[in-house]
């Protein structure tokens, strides 16, 4: 039986999700809703109205959350995805009111061989 064998932070990835789509009317308003629910029930967290997070390990696994969005965007307004290594997102730095922020904490994640 392999041992338990952490990730390295440079290995494993984090992926956002940042839109901006039309709310001007009540039908969009409803669209713009309707993706967000999409985006939490994909196990996304929400940092701002517009930007969303999810740990998704190794890059591979985030082809398919790529493409269920792609699946799921909305016909108006525009979507972009980034990536970071945990390491990455370990290094942002929040500030709310005037304040920092705790780092947010990330999942401890092993890995069997």
């Amino acid at each position: 039986m392999s041992p338990l064998v952490p990730y390295s932070g440079l290995r494993l990835m984090w992926m956002m999700v940042m839109f901006d789509l039309p709310v001007m009317t009540a039908a969009e308003r409803r669209t713009a809703t309707k993706f967000r629910n999409f985006l939490l029930d994909q196990g996304f967290e929400m940092s701002q109205f517009s930007v969303y997070f999810r740990f998704c390990g190794e890059r591979s696994n985030a082809s398919t959350y790529v493409k269920a969005i792609k699946k799921n965007a909305p016909s108006g307004g525009r979507i972009s995805i980034l990536f970071f290594t945990d390491k990455q997102f370990s290094d942002i730095i929040n500030i709310q009111n005037r304040a920092t922020q705790p780092p947010t904490e990330n999942p401890d994640q092993l890995v069997l061989l």
